[in-house]
């Protein structure tokens, strides 16, 4: 059997207890290399045999897989965040599946989670955006014609943006031919929820130099809009004027 397990953004107390179950029974555990906090590897017992999918191709992965499923062994396929982003975890089911190897998914925390709550924000806000857009920069992977970031960057709305830090002039260019300005927030969160966790604050226009002056490279998210600023409306979910199934609202 199989077990995809999210490991959280960065600390170790994130995972789920599924997830640190499995990781304690499992007879092999495949990390995301040093995205993964190493604490967690130290749940294995004592004859797991651990392997590190940075120096591993898809095929090495498979290969490890149907070993231990032949020998009746648990592997756990250990991703950092939740796998469900950016996880290149749908080719490795497609190849579980073609070979008929059980598996299931249990999900992680994932690091545009772990950014929000280091920043204290809520990315929507009534009146400012009820949309969040989570992509990432062209680069050596492509992306789909009608995703290039300036596209997505039209709507305005709460934009996370993923693998994208070494790219960030580009980043920054992009965002200034969609709807936002010179003066919109953005917030760079490195390694959010891990022990060196780092914040910059800045502004679209400012964004590439903030970047460099920093000296953030890489395993940082960029995150960008309105949501950043002071400016919304209140919910409506506990105005006292508002009639839910559970209150009738006061008259204003």
């Amino acid at each position: 059997m199989v077990h995809f397990v999210g490991a959280g953004p960065g600390a170790p107390d994130l995972i789920t207890q599924r997830g640190a179950a499995l990781l304690q029974t499992a007879d092999c555990i495949i990390y995301a290399g040093s995205l993964v906090n190493p604490v967690l590897l130290g749940l294995a017992k004592a004859d797991c045999t651990i392997y590190n999918s940075a120096k591993m191709t898809l095929e090495d992965v498979i290969s490890v897989m149907r070993e231990n499923e032949k020998n009746n062994r648990i592997t756990v396929r250990l991703h950092t965040g939740d796998p469900c982003l950016y996880g290149a975890i749908r080719e490795q089911m497609d190849r579980l599946d073609a070979e008929s190897i059980p598996y299931d998914d249990t999900p992680g925390v994932s690091s545009f989670c772990g950014a929000a709550a280091a920043l204290n924000a809520e990315y929507t806000l009534p009146s400012v955006s009820q949309t969040v857009i989570i992509t990432r920069m062209e680069g050596r992977t492509p992306v789909p014609e009608k995703e290039k970031l300036q596209s997505l960057a039209a709507h305005g709305a709460t934009m996370v943006i993923f693998l994208s830090i070494g790219l960030v002039n580009q980043v920054q260019q992009a965002l200034l031919q969609g709807d936002y300005t010179v003066s919109t927030p953005v917030a760079v969160v490195y390694k959010a929820t891990w022990p060196e966790e780092r914040i910059v604050r800045c502004t679209v226009g400012d964004l590439a130099e903030s970047v460099h002056k920093a000296g953030i490279t890489k395993t940082a998210l960029i995150v960008v809009g309105d949501f950043l600023g002071t400016q919304y409306d209140r919910s409506k979910l506990y105005d006292p004027t508002f009639t839910t199934e559970y209150r009738k609202g006061s008259k204003a």
